[in-house]
């Protein structure tokens, strides 16, 4: 059985494919910063469901999971990257070290993750590598082009990845998802607290202070996550 690892578990779309993954009988290792979101997963899938607590700026806590992932399983086959939140401001408004911490998550912790997980993927030419990006990574709105740029900087890697591990028999695919009920416009988005009246027409409508679009999205995680499920006889094509 094919095991999946999947970043960013606690809410959305992370939590709602790992609970379809585990109701399909994969095996998946269900990470989030917050490992206590998730005891109710554990407590309902104790055999196929691996729970870590991961934080994916942190390179020597990704080496660690991995290496729990394949002692208990032996493998991973699937890696999903999901960790990642939003973030709003005009470009002239962007806080250094916000930005520097969006794109050390959105981007970079990605690139962790995949290098972590390459090693074993090469030694059995096998795996599948998915790299949730977003609809924002084809189109850059106003307001939002730091986060833009983390999702077009995460394609742009993929494509090259694609073609460097393709002879090596790994998949890697992108997804680039809208608007969906998760906690994106809630507690997953960061807004500058810089704010300039000149940007007020363009950016204003779309500061964190005034999206009243959460829970309102007319995306369905559960019903994503089922799709995404859908491909999975695609992605470990080559392991049943």
């Amino acid at each position: 059985m094919a095991t999946w690892f999947i970043t960013g578990c606690s809410s959305g779309l992370g939590r709602q494919l790992a609970i379809t993954a585990l109701a399909a009988g994969f095996n998946v290792v269900v990470t989030a910063r917050n490992p206590a979101t998730l005891q109710d997963v554990a407590a309902s899938y104790p055999k196929n469901a691996l729970v870590a607590s991961l934080d994916v700026t942190n390179e020597m806590m990704i080496k660690k999971v991995v290496k729990q992932a394949e002692q208990r399983f032996g493998a991973i086959d699937v890696l999903i990257n999901n960790a990642g939140y939003g973030y709003r401001a005009a470009v002239e408004e962007g806080d250094s070290n916000q930005v520097a911490n969006l794109f050390a998550t959105n981007f970079f912790g990605a690139v962790s993750m995949i290098k972590a997980v390459l090693p074993g993927m090469r030694a059995r030419h096998c795996g599948t590598i998915v790299n949730i990006t977003s609809i924002g990574a084809r189109l850059a709105m106003p307001g939002s082009a730091y986060y833009s740029a983390t999702k077009f900087a995460l394609e742009g890697l993929s494509d090259a990845l694609r073609k460097e591990v393709d002879p090596l028999g790994i998949r890697v695919l992108i997804v680039e998802p809208g608007a969906f009920r998760t906690d994106f416009a809630g507690r997953s988005l960061v807004g500058s607290k810089t704010m300039i009246s000149d940007y007020d027409e363009t950016v204003g409508p779309r500061r964190k202070t005034q999206d009243k679009t959460d829970g309102t999205q007319p995306g369905d995680p559960a019903r994503a996550a089922k799709v995404l499920l859908s491909y999975s006889q695609i992605w470990c094509m080559s392991i049943f």
